[in-house]
């Protein structure tokens, strides 16, 4: 064993080394063509907002009950090679709400992050980061949707000065920010407006987190939105 290494501490020259990998890695992971991203079915869009038309796209087919992507052992074999989705999605947990359905894409196309309330936090920043360094995603949408159990409980939560039993404070105070922003404005349906504040609230932390989502987003290589899926309709209104 070397002596830094057996003392706990490393020298310049290893720190450098070290630096230099790790940088280098980084380097790779947002120029290279990784293995993950070897396979595609469809060829990829060239820029965010070819990415965000081909979600628009999507969703009309899925309302119109015209959808295209239904046979999906169409190169099963070829998607064990890899992955590369063109779009994120950051939805709720909601069992209703089946992104690949609602914007008809087959499998490998969506880079899917579920968490009830569809909020961005650190893990999900991590996934998205992955998602945009590694797998080339060009588009980030946070869907949120009608009648959100975990934003109801939220608005609950505030008028009853009570917070909810085992981990669910965790998902309320996420979710709190967006309540709290429109409540002053006495909104006529209080649930739909803090469910798109919610969701437009999580599309600017997608666009500013630092250091790779902001710097993918200032150089135009990434976009991010925010939409409302409605459960009665299917349609997706991007807000």
């Amino acid at each position: 064993m070397c002596r830094e290494c057996s003392t706990g501490t490393l020298s310049r020259r290893g720190l450098l080394a070290g630096g230099l990998a790790l940088s280098g890695a980084l380097a790779l992971s947002m120029t290279m063509p990784f293995a993950s991203r070897a396979f595609a079915d469809e060829a990829q869009p060239v820029s965010p907002d070819e990415a965000l038309k081909r979600l628009v796209e999507g969703n009309e087919r899925y309302v119109a009950n015209a959808a295209i992507n239904t046979d999906h052992s169409v190169g099963r074999s070829k998607r064990s090679l890899g992955q590369k989705p063109f779009a994120a999605i950051v939805t709720c947990a909601d069992s209703r709400v089946v992104p690949e359905l609602i914007f008809d894409q087959g499998p490998g196309e969506l880079f899917v992050i579920r968490v009830a309330g569809n909020f961005i936090n650190e893990d999900g920043l991590a996934s998205l980061e992955y998602g945009v360094a590694v797998l080339g995603i060009q588009a980030i949408l946070v869907l949120g949707h009608t009648a959100c159990g975990a934003v109801d409980a939220t608005i609950k939560s505030i008028r009853d000065n009570a917070l909810p039993p085992g981990h669910l404070p965790s998902l309320v105070n996420a979710i709190r920010p967006a309540v709290y922003d429109v409540m002053a404005d006495k909104p006529a349906d209080l649930l739909a407006a803090a469910t798109a504040k919610n969701a437009q609230l999580n599309a600017e932390v997608a666009r500013s987190a630092g250091p790779i989502l902001s710097a993918q987003h200032t150089a135009g290589k990434l976009k991010s939105g925010a939409g409302i899926y409605d459960i009665a309709t299917g349609k997706v209104s991007f807000i």
